[in-house]
């Protein structure tokens, strides 16, 4: 049996959604072992911030996409239609504070004494792995329509 044009697609998309999940995952562990390998639960405090609060304006004021992120004028056609230009910038500045606030939160509880160098270098590197994966999450869905 020969594979089709559709075949393949299906194969090429559901490999990048399989890649993702993975990527997520090992940004999950990532945030868990900074906790679990010193016994100190403080770094949960960013991870709360991170995977709860950085894509809450994409949601509510985006439509679920991360489309509007990267242009100037607000986004999509469907996006502008329903929202206005206002809220989209609100939806920016959010967006940012938050992804700022993830990588803020480790350094003040490292300076503040509340977890070691090494559970503070995990965060950083989970919140990488949790930022390539949203910038793959982004282009894949700009090349394709899921």
């Amino acid at each position: 049996m020969a594979m089709t044009i559709e075949d393949v697609e299906w194969f090429v998309s559901s490999t990048v959604l399989a890649g993702l999940a993975f990527m997520f995952s090992s940004s999950i562990l990532l945030q868990i072992l900074a906790c679990a390998l010193y016994n100190n639960w403080w770094p949960m405090l960013s991870a709360a911030l991170m995977y709860v609060l950085v894509p809450m304006p994409c949601m509510f004021f985006g439509g679920g996409s991360t489309q509007f992120l990267t242009s100037r004028d607000g986004g999509g056609h469907a996006v502008e239609e329903l929202i206005s230009p206002g809220w989209i910038d609100a939806a920016k500045f959010l967006t940012g504070a938050s992804a700022v606030g993830s990588i803020a939160i480790p350094i003040i509880l490292r300076h503040a004494d509340l977890i070691g160098n090494g559970a503070m270098w995990i965060e950083f590197f989970s919140f990488l792995v949790f930022v390539c994966t949203v910038m793959c999450f982004h282009h894949a869905n700009l090349e394709d329509e899921w």
